[in-house]
């Protein structure tokens, strides 16, 4: 059965250490902290503060999202880039959050591959003096630079950097790219949501779709861990849900443990 994470997009509006008291009461693993949400980071904690939040809690920061349009590399990237991860250094994460640029541009053959390979090169040295993974997360959106799981295990492995770079294998956005090879032994973590709005096709789905994983859910999240597991992968599964309703909840916690208690459900009728 998967460990679960709660990444703070999915709860919103809870503060950090609100945060930390759901994910420790839903036994979750840990969580995914994120400096795109109103309000400071960490609510103006000092990093070292809000790990100590974390570990008082039993609990794990995975991940600090997120390096924004990272396969567009400039000087400011880098300072960019290197801020955050000395602040998940500080914070006691394990990882950074690597976000390709999403607005139609860099998407050419040959270009996406070269814009991430001068990316992950610069990278890789500022992740690997702070002990940190960087999460890599193709988008399934049409616009996006980095669909194609392929295209990153192929620079990944060209660069010999399998200990410093995992896939965030994100079931909606998977789902949105067509599907295809999952590639178990890159992933770092998973993230799940699920779409149970019949309207939109996958084409036009947006995050704004993404809710809790019912059994109404579109995007076949179950079948998508069952062969991430048969793979023998056996990481965290984040819940990620950037739909208003789940964001509107006043208490947060019933929903929550539905969702995981179905998933749980759901791989263990498979197993069965």
């Amino acid at each position: 059965m998967p460990a679960f994470a709660l990444n703070h997009m999915t709860v919103a509006r809870q503060s950090f250490a609100g945060l930390a008291d759901l994910a420790a009461a839903l036994g979750c693993v840990g969580v995914e902290a994120r400096d795109d949400l109103p309000g400071a980071l960490f609510d103006g904690m000092d990093p070292a503060e809000a790990g100590a939040v974390l570990r008082d809690r039993g609990l794990r920061l995975l991940a600090l999202a997120e390096v924004k349009r990272f396969n567009d590399w400039s000087d400011a990237k880098a300072a960019e880039a290197l801020a955050l991860i000395r602040t998940a250094r500080a914070a006691g994460a394990e990882a950074v959050s690597l976000i390709p640029r999403n607005d139609g541009g860099g998407m050419g053959n040959g270009e996406r591959q070269g814009s991430l390979r001068v990316a992950l090169k610069a990278l890789r040295p500022m992740l690997e003096d702070h002990g940190l993974l960087g999460l890599v997360e193709p988008l399934g959106f049409a616009a996006c630079s980095l669909r194609v799981k392929a295209d990153t295990v192929a620079v990944i492995e060209h660069l010999g950097a399998g200990a410093t770079f995992r896939l965030v294998h994100d079931t909606f956005h998977h789902h949105l790219a067509g599907g295809g090879p999952s590639y178990p032994s890159h992933t770092g973590i998973v993230h799940v949501s699920g779409v149970v709005d019949p309207r939109p096709r996958s084409e036009e789905m947006t995050d704004a779709d993404r809710v809790l994983v019912d059994g109404a859910d579109r995007l076949g999240n179950l079948a998508q861990l069952r062969a991430l597991a048969a793979a023998g992968w056996d990481g965290p599964v984040s819940l990620e849900c950037f739909a208003p309703s789940v964001h509107a909840l006043a208490d947060p916690a019933p929903a929550l443990r539905a969702c995981m208690d179905h998933i749980r459900q759901g791989l263990a009728a498979r197993a069965a």
